[in-house]
């Protein structure tokens, strides 16, 4: 597909380009291009630092104790949000269906 790029059709591919975005904004695009790829390759790296540690340390050392602590699971009664609605909210929903 591009093994026929040779020199003409790159440098009308930059003649393009630079009608297209402009001389003026074309360094500054760069320079953005260049600040993103550092990030990236300084962010790749930090995340295969701590890859390696934590495969380093190994797995957590599992308790003794640890089979019989079950957190405490929440119930549709305790679970945020589906509470009883208050009085003033049940009256505001009942005076909203009636409209």
């Amino acid at each position: 597909m591009f093994s026929k790029l040779g020199a003409p059709e790159i440098l009308l591919i930059l003649v393009a380009v630079i009608l297209l975005f402009g001389a003026r904004r074309l360094p500054d695009m760069a320079r953005s291009l260049g600040q993103s790829m550092r990030i990236l390759k300084s962010e790749t790296k930090a995340m295969r630092t701590r890859e390696d540690e934590t495969t380093a340390q190994g797995p957590p050392p599992a308790h003794a104790d640890s089979a019989s602590q079950v957190a405490p699971q929440h119930t549709l009664d305790t679970a945020p949000g589906l509470q009883e609605p208050t009085a003033r909210e049940a009256h505001s929903q009942e005076t909203v269906g009636t409209r």
